[in-house]
This record gives structure tokens, C-alpha cells and sequence, in this order.
């Protein structure tokens, strides 16, 4: 009595010839999917709905004719012939996996369809890829401006970007562009970064390049430019002062313009304002020191620590100045009184002038102060003491002079 179990049902003589029916026929050169049941010397047996099993020889496994397959896994084999009354079946992964890389070749022919394969070899002008057959990239055709050295033997073992710009079947012959794919992917990634960057928002990037103006800064997708004016909250000549080429960064994004593809950054943002709290560090009439890093024709501009305060040309001598280079030039120490802060203009105003005047006022009232202290004092008296201050120093310099020339 035949065993009757779910795994193995009894079959009635009308059930039979519908179950025969649902069995796929196979037939050479079809490829169809099926499961891996069984891994050994002899090849691997693969459930592909028929019959029986179907055998994969070691020869057909894959291109190196080993094992690459474990039980359980769903696989594309095509089938070579069905042997025998008991229809075995013999199946080959190897030509299935070509026949795919044709077909997946031939599909991304499809305007917009990037493949990558892996570089395996530099040959006479150009590389050779792997694409499951062998795919040829002219040497016209590959993006050097990633490769280390700029040399082609760099891509070999590298996965890259390819377009498939020629297919030739018969003579098995396949052409690619690596240079198409990289410039689609660039513009790809730059129309998605477009899209996504919001103003105020912190992003990451790398110095690409340096100019006069500014720094282009890699944004993994476009370049966007960090002016010179938004690197630093104090001024700088060169950008090469705060930045280097290759450095990365974060910046804050300013402005977005679609519409000329403009990426407007500034790395300042990212520090602390000197501005916000100057109030607390600095007061109107205290005297301050500092190095003079600019000069303009209408004054010179002064490094206090983080930020910059500016002398008018009238505030730099009690005398009038004709020119700011007759009195100050960069890299100068100067000393000067702050009369002005203006906060939310980033503007601090310093007086060389004002701060000799109150230098004067102070000995003034000490001298005042020391002759009231011996008794009255007349003005005559005040301005006869004044005056010997102001000969004193000179009337010394004249002894000194004639005691070096004697």
C-alpha cells in the first residue's frame, strides 16, 4: 500500500495527468530560476520545478569552474539538454551568467543607465572591465581627475561608473564610457544636493581649490564658493591665511540659487561672534593696544585679539595727517583710546588723538596735584613747570649729541 503523507501524496490516475501538466518543459538554451538542494564533488543539484533535479558539472559552475553556491540559494542556470527517460537535466550557471551580463549590457543601452564593473586590466589605450564578459573603456573615455598620479594602471581592482555607448554580440564586443557615467553621476548628485540644501544649514565639504576671492569647496555632489569676506570675522589678505587646499570642513550654507546652480558658504558662522559680547570685554575711553593690519586712505584698521577696530585719519596724530602711511603702516603696535562701539554694525572706533589728549589732561591734574601738595600755585607757575617737562627731554638729547661728538 503506497505511503500517504503530505510530503508524499497519493495520486489518483486522474490527478496524474493534470500534476504532469503544471511541470514545466524545459528546454536547451531556456534559462529559468531554481534553488540549490545539494553541494558536493560531483557538481550541485538545483530544484528547478521539473521532474527531477537538475545537475550543474563543476566545468559550468562559473568561470573559474569552483563552487560558488551554497544550499538554499536561488540561482539562474540555463538548461543545456534533458537526458534520458527520466528526463535529467543538465544545467550550466556559467553560460546563464553570461547570457544575463548580455542582457543586462544590452538593457543599459537605456539612456540614463549606469553600470559598474570592476577594472581588471590596463591594456594598450584603455582599460578592460569585467561585466560578466569583457567590456573595453577607450582611454578617451576615463575620468582621470580622480586617479591618484593621474595614470591608468590606478583604476586596476577599482569598481567604477560606466555608460554603455557600443554593443557588438556577434563579434562580442562591448564599449564603454567612464567619463559619461562620471559626468551623469556629478550632475545627478548635484541636482539632488540642489534640491535638499536649505539656507542657515551646516554642512560638510572639502577645499577644492584657492583663488584671490575665496575657496570652491567640494560638497560631494557640486562645488559651492566660500568668499574670502565670510572666512574669518577679522580681515585676511589670502585665503591660504585660514584655510588649506584639501582641508575639510563645516560651513553654513547662505544662499541657494537654483536657478545658476550657486552655492554661496561661509566658515565665520560656524565660530563664535567676537561681536556678541564685545560690550563685555570692551568700554568707551579705555585705551587698548593692537597691531595695525590694514591701511586705507581714509584710515587704518587695527587687530584687537578676534576682531577689528578701525582709526579715522583725523584720530591717528593731534597733528592733520596728509597720508595714514606717514604715521602707521601694517605690523605696527599701536596704542589708541576706543571712542565708539557699535555692536550691530561690527564697528569698533579707535583715537590715537584723543588718547594723547587724555594722556595730557592726567599729567595735568598730577602736576596740579603734586604743587598743591607744597603749596599755592600760580598759573605762571603751572606753565613754567610744563614747560620744563617739554624742554627737558630735548635739552638732554643736545647734551647727549655734543657729548658724542666730543
Amino acid at each position: 500500500m503506497q505511503d500517504q503523507s503530505p510530503d508524499n501524496p497519493v495520486r489518483t490516475p486522474e490527478e496524474q495527468p493534470q500534476l504532469e501538466e503544471r511541470i514545466p518543459q524545459l528546454a536547451a538554451r531556456q534559462i529559468v530560476q531554481g534553488t540549490v538542494v545539494r553541494v558536493d564533488t560531483e557538481g550541485v543539484l538545483v530544484d528547478v520545478g521539473a521532474k527531477s533535479e537538475g545537475l550543474i558539472p563543476p566545468a559550468e559552475l562559473g568561470q573559474q569552474g569552483t563552487p560558488e553556491v551554497t544550499v538554499g540559494d536561488r540561482i539562474d542556470v540555463m538548461v543545456m539538454r534533458v537526458e534520458g527517460e527520466e528526463g535529467s537535466i543538465i544545467l550550466s550557471k556559467r553560460r546563464a551568467d553570461f547570457e544575463m551580463a548580455w542582457r543586462r549590457v544590452q538593457e543599459a543601452q537605456q539612456p540614463g543607465t549606469i553600470l559598474h564593473a570592476m577594472v581588471v586590466d590596463k591594456v594598450k589605450g584603455g582599460l578592460v572591465v569585467d561585466l560578466g564578459m569583457r567590456g573595453f573603456v577607450p582611454g578617451s573615455h576615463v575620468d582621470l581627475s580622480q586617479a591618484k598620479g593621474r595614470r591608468f594602471e590606478w583604476f586596476v581592482g577599482q569598481s567604477i561608473p560606466l555608460k554603455v555607448i557600443e554593443v557588438d554580440r556577434p563579434k562580442g564586443r562591448v564599449i564603454l564610457s567612464h567619463r559619461l557615467a562620471v559626468e551623469e553621476e556629478r550632475k545627478t548628485r548635484k541636482t539632488h544636493l540642489l534640491e535638499s540644501l536649505e539656507e542657515g544649514q551646516i554642512v560638510e565639504g572639502t577645499v577644492k581649490r584657492l583663488t584671490d576671492f575665496g575657496a570652491f569647496i567640494d560638497l560631494g555632489g557640486t562645488d559651492g564658493l566660500l568668499p574670502i569676506s565670510e572666512m574669518a570675522w577679522t580681515y585676511i589678505k589670502h585665503p591660504s591665511e585660514v584655510i588649506r587646499r584639501n582641508q575639510h570642513l563645516r560651513l553654513t550654507v547662505l544662499r541657494v540659487d537654483r536657478e545658476s546652480s550657486r552655492i554661496s558658504l561661509g566658515l565665520k558662522q560656524i565660530q563664535d561672534d567676537p561681536w556678541q559680547k564685545v560690550r563685555e570685554r570692551y568700554r568707551v575711553g579705555e585705551s587698548v593696544r593692537g597691531k595695525v593690519v590694514r591701511t586705507v586712505p581714509s584710515g587704518a584698521f587695527v587687530r584687537l585679539e578676534d576682531l577689528d577696530a578701525f582709526i579715522p585719519i583725523s584720530e591717528l596724530a593731534e597733528k592733520r595727517v596728509g597720508k595714514v602711511e606717514d604715521v602707521v603702516k601694517p605690523g605696527d603696535e599701536i596704542e589708541a583710546a576706543i571712542t565708539e562701539i557699535r555692536a550691530d554694525e561690527r564697528r569698533m572706533t579707535l583715537s590715537v588723538r584723543k588718547m594723547e589728549r587724555e594722556k595730557e589732561r592726567k599729567r595735568v591734574k598730577e602736576v596740579l596735584k603734586s604743587q598743591d601738595e607744597i603749596g599755592r600755585v600760580t598759573i605762571g607757575d603751572l606753565a613754567g613747570e610744563l614747560l620744563r617737562q617739554a624742554v627737558a627731554p630735548a635739552a638732554g638729547d643736545g647734551e647727549s649729541e655734543k657729548g658724542s661728538g666730543e
